[in-house]
């Protein structure tokens, strides 16, 4: 494929102002810019984080438009609030810069808060000396309401730098904050510091009396984060049960904050913030012999953004946006049907196997570091790409590693639910038994199984009505033209009569906005990009519109309906690449799809073949026709391309994931 350069990042300074016009030229009533300032303050205050950027993005528009250097750095710095709140650390840390370039009339409005922002990211990554050297800087150009915030954010960096002493001095030395928001992060620092003095006795009659405070607002936030903490100060003082149970109650007012935000966006990345606390519920259920718990931890954090997307598009009630637990899956699962869900800790790997049997947990002979495991599927993913002669022999070593230990028969159904850096492994290019996995099992992932149960709920037999895309028109400057993706749309079309098909300059974004969301099937033979910085800007290659590239976007599949579709094949290079934030959102074009209602997603891990995935993705839709479940119809295209002996390196039939329902079937 030819190189094609990245798209601009969604939530540049001029896109956002650009956003900001547009909305700002909705309005009814249009307000002065210092008030939409005014609404973004409040609104992140209350964890409308997309809503504060919104109003942000309007007065960043009147202060480019009016050249007012005052409101620019208020706009700007309210940005880098709602985005650090919502755990966007890059986009925080661009508009806090930016904010500092304009000072104002009053620079300690605009000074301490942006300074303070920088001091959180680097709190967030670790960075302490930088952190604790921006919050002294916010220090000195906050307001007297504003620094009890820098200070406790100071105190805070101090102890998870070791600096107690200081930390301690910092602390004592602080007058009571009037602000009740204020107190309550206060205490929850105190509280840390008792703990890293080893005093936990002292540390959970704290977080008590902060979990039992009265409510204010944002009690669920201040409770949860002191459940948290009590949970730290029991298990320190050997209470593990309790220990358990407080994380289990974080666990369940977290997500009942986490509820009240309305952006997808910024669930993800406050969700992202509270991996550790997971992560530490896994492991305490775990020790304790709990693996069904330990089970619906691991679930509850994964991909909550597109659990809430996917139960919404079923228009289910009542707790349709929660993840299922075992009992509930155990049910739901056929007697030759086996979940796989991993969970990658910093210092091991877990996984656990549920059937109808019910569920146990992996034992793992060697403790796999999560930076291990990357290192692992990196390097397997480098020796398929080159068509590496040892593949086999690797796959070998790896099924050993992370197949063997879960003692699953051939000839199960199997659903494996990655987790971090395993969402780039082709698990059906493992070996185990001296087979690849495709060969022994029929294989499909999801990005949580109570998204895949939910999705296969939904659309178990749909009728056979094709839409398909082959050979789009680009630029040849930008990619090369794919005549076999025009053979393999009207190979696989005999198929399904009535098909409609669209080639060369139709196949283009227009006709697929208009008719993806009238179809069942929909096949997109074409180029496509990943793009791991901003995954939102993704790419197919659609054809060239009016002489300009019109390329269809994630970003642009998350405003469509597309709950009508049964199932979208990507047969294009990297189009089930994404980043995989830390809250587990595997984002680009696997959460776009699925969020928009598609119940099944066939999309590729590395640059495919033209003739091996144009004899994959015919085989499959043949298999499709004749009424084939498509985990079976996956698996035989699979086959066929392995044996034959030009493309049996996995390579060349390895790319392809299937990805959502796994029991799909198309009527005959």
């Amino acid at each position: 494929m030819a190189a094609i350069g990245r798209l601009d990042d969604a939530d540049t300074a001029l896109s956002l102002a650009a956003d900001g016009a547009a909305l700002y030229e909705r309005e009814a009533v249009k307000l002065d810019g210092y008030a939409y300032c005014s609404q973004a303050v409040e609104l992140a205050e209350k964890g409308e984080f997309r809503e504060s950027a919104r109003a942000a993005s309007k007065a960043l528009h009147i202060a480019l438009q009016t050249g007012n250097k005052d409101l620019l750095g208020k706009a700007y710095r309210d940005l880098a609030i709602a985005f650090n709140y919502a755990g966007q650390l890059e986009r925080a840390e661009q508009f806090a810069d930016l904010a500092l370039k304009y000072p104002g009339l009053n620079p300690t409005q605009v000074d301490g808060p942006a300074r303070k922002v920088i001091g959180d990211v680097r709190t967030r990554q670790g960075r302490y000396d930088e952190a604790i050297a921006s919050y002294e800087e916010a220090q000195r150009g906050s307001s007297d309401r504003f620094r009890p915030l820098v200070d406790a954010s100071l105190a805070n960096a101090l102890i998870l730098s070791g600096d107690l002493a200081r930390a301690r001095s910092t602390l004592d030395g602080l007058a009571e904050p009037a602000d009740a928001r204020q107190r309550a992060q206060l205490q929850r620092t105190r509280g840390r510091l008792l703990l890293a003095e080893n005093k936990p006795a002292e540390a959970l009659a704290l977080y008590q009396a902060l979990a039992n405070a009265p409510a204010d607002g944002d009690e669920d936030f201040y409770r949860a984060w002191a459940l948290d903490g009590m949970s730290k100060s029991q298990a320190a003082l050997g209470d593990e049960a309790d220990a358990a149970k407080s994380l289990d109650q974080a666990i369940d007012v977290f997500d009942r904050a986490r509820s009240q935000f309305r952006s997808d966006e910024f669930k993800m990345g406050l969700f992202s913030d509270l991996q550790n606390v997971f992560e530490r519920a896994i492991r305490m259920h775990s020790k304790l012999g709990q693996p069904a718990l330990a089970f619906d931890i691991s679930e509850r954090s994964r991909s909550r953004a597109l659990l809430d997307a996917v139960a919404g598009r079923a228009e289910l009630k009542g707790d349709a946006g929660k993840a299922l637990d075992a009992a509930s899956l155990q049910k739901m699962l056929q007697p030759d049907e086996v979940v796989v869900a991993y969970h990658a800790l910093p210092d091991r790997l877990m996984a656990w196997v549920l059937s109808s049997d019910g569920v146990r947990e992996a034992a793992f002979p060697v403790a796999l570091k999560r930076d291990d495991l990357a290192r692992l599927v990196d390097a397997y993913r480098d020796a398929l790409i080159k068509l590496n002669p040892n593949a086999a022999k690797i796959g070998d070593q790896i099924g050993q590693l992370l197949l063997a230990p879960l003692g699953i028969e051939a000839g199960k159904r199997i659903v494996i639910i990655p987790h971090g850096p395993l969402h780039y492994l082709p698990f059906q290019a493992l070996r185990l038994d001296g087979k690849y996995l495709i060969e022994r099992n029929p294989i499909s992932i999801a990005p949580s199984i109570s998204i895949a149960a939910r999705l296969a709920e939904r659309t178990p037999t749909v009728a056979a009505q094709l839409l398909a895309f082959g050979n789009p028109t680009i630029d040849p400057n930008v990619a090369d033209p794919l005549p076999g993706a025009e053979r393999e749309v009207h190979e696989l079309s005999q198929q399904f009569p009535g098909a409609k098909l669209f080639f060369k300059d139709e196949a283009n974004k227009t006709n697929f906005t208009a008719n993806a969301p009238q179809s069942r099937l929909v096949h997109i033979a074409a180029h496509a990009m990943a793009d791991t910085l901003d995954p939102l800007h993704s790419k197919v290659l659609l054809a060239d519109e009016h002489g300009q590239p019109n390329y269809l976007e994630a970003k642009d599949v998350l405003g469509m309906d597309l709950g009508n579709v049964a199932m979208i094949a990507l047969s294009a290079c990297e189009s089930g690449l994404g980043r995989v934030d830390n809250g587990d959102e595997v984002l680009g074009f696997t959460r776009s799809f699925l969020s928009a209602g598609t119940s099944t997603l066939l999309a590729s891990l590395w640059p495919v073949s033209d003739a091996a995935t144009e004899k994959l993705m015919t085989t499959l839709y043949a298999d499709l026709a004749k009424g084939e479940e498509v985990q079976d119809a996956m698996r035989d295209a699979q086959r066929t391309v392995m044996a034959n002996p030009e493309t049996s390196h996995p390579f060349y039939w390895a790319p392809f994931n299937l990805i959502g329902n796994w029991r799909l079937k198309v009527a005959k």
